[in-house]
């Protein structure tokens, strides 16, 4: 039995110089390195600079979003954005602090890992949680993809109509309910060349 190709949805920030320059020089050339993976055309978003989450934690982000078509398991395309993050500088030292990179695996097409009630444990904790605590294991959806303005408006750019499984809301819905104030947050980069 062959392996179909799917849909991955890819996350990227860097808020921090990196051995491949700036925040959106690293952010453009790890767009690249994921492009690769893909077993078809890969879909980029625009550039969009983002406030450091928690409010405070840092300079402003550079994000951006992908879709890839890929036939690696969860695990392996985790393992292989891993690498990225490492060829870039990332050291990984603490939860949502100042990054060269940040690659991040949102969802493989309609995958729900490891299962509904562990997802929703993780996707209903409080931010004191959130922040306290970090999964030994990969959660698919990202358990936080529905609160997070700087993930949804790149994945607009690339796959708006993809449905979360648990949630049965659309990219573009799940964007569409975000606060006001948390879609003005993001602002996409004029002029900023993606591959």
């Amino acid at each position: 039995m062959s392996i179909v190709s799917r849909l991955a949805l890819i996350a990227l920030g860097s808020n921090e110089e990196s051995v491949w320059g700036d925040a959106r020089e690293t952010v453009q050339k790890s767009m690249l390195a994921v492009g690769q993976l893909s077993e078809q055309s890969a879909k980029f978003s625009g550039l969009f600079t983002t406030p450091a989450f928690p409010a405070g934690a840092g300079p402003d982000f550079v994000n951006a979003a992908m879709a890839i078509f890929t036939k690696l398991s969860p695990a392996d395309l985790l393992d292989q954005l891993h690498r990225i993050e490492a060829d870039a500088g990332r050291i990984r030292t603490r939860r949502w602090g100042q990054r060269t990179l940040d690659i991040d695996l949102i969802a493989i097409a309609d995958d729900v890992q490891p299962d509904a009630a562990t997802h929703a444990y993780w996707r209903d904790l409080s931010l004191d949680d959130q922040q306290a605590m970090m999964p030994t294991e990969l959660i698919l959806p990202h358990p936080r993809l529905q609160d997070r303005a700087f993930v949804l408006i790149p994945l607009m750019d690339v796959a708006p109509d993809w449905d979360h499984p648990l949630l049965d809301l659309s990219v573009a819905q799940m964007c569409a309910a975000l606060p006001s104030a948390a879609q003005a947050d993001v602002v996409r980069l004029d002029g900023a060349n993606t591959p």
